[in-house]
């Protein structure tokens, strides 16, 4: 992975505005429309690596779920911005997940 791509995806994460969010793979959607490469892997990747100065978590998966590795924090930080989240009729937060429909965020291409 290249530093371009790096700086991209650290970039395009620190614009997702509070209680919004954006999936790895819109992510890489609007970078490969920039840039021509990547995908939701690599998104993945260059937050694991180097994303702890951005608001790593606004970005989930596909179904709304937070990174598992940080899913207690990454919850808690969205349930304080105000971000709409669905419990899925679990006990505990392991099935908390974004409410992508209310919740997904596109930049201005503008």
């Amino acid at each position: 992975m290249d530093d371009d791509y790096l700086e991209a995806v650290l970039d395009l994460v620190a614009t997702i505005p509070p209680g919004r969010v954006m999936t790895y793979g819109t992510i890489a959607e609007v970078l490969a429309d920039r840039l021509g490469r990547g995908g939701p892997r690599q998104v993945g990747q260059v937050l694991a690596r180097a994303g702890s100065g951005v608001p790593w978590w606004r970005v989930v998966n596909a179904s709304g779920h937070p990174p598992v590795a940080h899913r207690e924090r990454a919850l808690a930080a969205l349930r304080q911005e105000g971000c709409p989240l669905s419990d899925d009729g679990a006990a505990d937060d392991t099935g908390a997940r974004v409410v992508l429909r209310r919740a997904v965020w596109w930049p201005d291409e503008g």
